[in-house]
Parts: C-alpha cells; sequence; structure tokens
C-alpha cells in the first residue's frame, strides 16, 4: 500500500533539512494520510479510502464526497477515485425531497 491519497494522489515529497550551520540534508515531508468513511449519497452507503487531511478539508468545504467528484476534473483525480466517480454518475444524483 502506497502512502499516496486515494482521492487527490497526493504522495510524499522530498526536500532539504536546513540545519543552524546551514548543512543541507536529504529528507521526506509525509503527507498525513487518514483512514475515513464518506458517506456518499447517490450510491447510499459509505466509501472506505486513505485519503489526506487536506483533500478531506476540500470534501468537506465542497459538500461531500459525491460534490467533490463531480467538481474535480478527470486529470486531478486517481484511477480509483475516477472509477468511484463513475459509479455515482451511473447511480444519478439522490432524489430532493419536495417541501411543501
Amino acid at each position: 500500500m502506497s502512502r499516496t491519497c486515494d482521492l487527490s494522489g497526493r504522495g510524499a515529497a522530498t526536500g532539504n533539512k536546513v540545519s543552524h550551520a546551514n548543512n543541507k540534508t536529504k529528507r521526506k515531508f509525509m503527507v498525513n494520510l487518514q483512514q475515513v468513511s464518506l458517506h456518499s449519497a447517490a450510491l447510499g452507503h459509505p466509501v472506505k479510502m486513505r485519503i489526506a487531511t487536506g483533500t478531506l478539508r476540500t470534501v468537506t468545504k465542497l459538500g461531500g464526497i459525491d460534490a467533490y467528484l463531480r467538481k474535480t476534473p478527470d486529470a486531478d483525480l486517481t484511477g480509483e477515485a475516477i472509477r468511484l466517480k463513475r459509479r455515482i454518475a451511473k447511480a444519478g444524483a439522490p432524489k430532493k425531497s419536495a417541501e411543501s
């Protein structure tokens, strides 16, 4: 299992650790991955995945996993996310109840 986000594909970044004496040593900046269950209204059940906390904030801001996948272009998604996006599109948007 690689250390990449299942939605955005974000992974570890490399850089330098710089000491007080300005010595530079290679290091890795690991992405903060969390195992979450996001409820898909279109599918009617939760979807488990490992996503970065920054991506989770964006999903919450856009109103859930369905809205996030609809808004994000396929070029910015991983293969697993594109498959989930197609499953959600095939299931259709959730029906809104008519409130009087």
